[in-house]
């Protein structure tokens, strides 16, 4: 039988359809999970045994991938959280940590867009893009850093974009946040890494989701054509690609980018 990365994630006991990556009793927080590659990422670790902590803006979204992934018999909890309010973030971790003391592994993925040309951007586009995809990033590390620190094992995973290499017209506040995460990624690498606590980042191209779904047929074949593999990729792609670097076999990797993009920035 052929099972499909998505269809291996959403199915009980697939644990044996992977790769056998090791992860010993860790629990993850995910943020904007609530949905697309978030929830892929919440749903790929739980599969392998991971305890995942799913969080959103929206109550419903977190909610319901948490439930998804309990009835495939998985461990999640979901906390609905405006990532872009320092003070909430702020509580919602002195919470967590209440519970699980520790939180082994960071996926900051949650994001926005308010795509406009620079000429047309407001104040409010700028700072709401930056402070959700960029801020928020030093915010969930900021609060969650510490006990990682003192029991010397932690990953966090960084998720960034292909516009953050190449840049892309309409997108200069997302752009700049998606880069900052790269600059961001690499220095907090250099100074935990004496802690065994790994920091990477992952560059996704032009992935199948809800956002990505707003063009039309004929902007995606436009892409599709700029892309080496001619298609876009799954939200599965980038879950695997984030299991490995949350996994004890990743240990040796830190401070990098993972471009997972078809060969779009080569």
């Amino acid at each position: 039988m052929i099972v499909t990365a998505r269809e291996a994630v959403l199915t009980p006991n697939i644990t044996s359809v992977f790769m056998q990556l090791t992860f010993k009793n860790r629990v993850a927080l995910v943020t904007g999970a609530g949905r697309g590659i978030g929830r892929a990422v919440a749903e790929r670790l739980a599969a392998s045994g991971v305890k995942v902590i799913c969080v959103s803006l929206s109550e419903n979204s977190c909610g319901t991938a948490a439930e998804a992934i309990r009835s495939s018999g998985g461990y999640a909890e979901a906390y609905a959280v405006d990532v872009a309010n320092a003070e909430a973030v702020k509580a919602a971790c002195a919470k967590i940590l209440e519970k699980y003391e520790c939180i082994d592994i960071l996926v900051n993925n949650a994001g926005i867009t308010k795509d406009t040309l620079h000429l047309r951007m407001t104040e409010n586009d700028w700072d709401t893009v930056i402070t959700t995809n960029l801020s928020s990033c030093f915010y969930w590390v900021k609060g969650l850093l510490q006990p990682m620190t003192r029991k010397r094992w932690g990953r966090i995973v960084n998720m960034s974009s292909c516009v953050a290499l190449m840049g892309n017209a309409g997108q200069a506040n997302y752009c700049a946040a998606k880069a900052g995460i790269l600059g961001y990624t690499k220095s907090l690498a250099r100074e935990i890494s004496s802690r065994n606590i790994t920091v990477n980042a992952i560059a996704p191209g032009f992935i199948a989701t809800d956002m990505t779904n707003d063009l039309t047929d004929e902007q995606k074949a436009a892409v599709a054509k700029n892309i080496p593999l001619k298609r876009f990729g799954d939200v599965a792609d980038i879950a695997a690609a984030t299991a490995f670097l949350a996994s004890e076999e990743a240990g040796y990797i830190t401070g990098q980018v993972f471009s997972v993009d078809g060969g779009m920035v080569m």
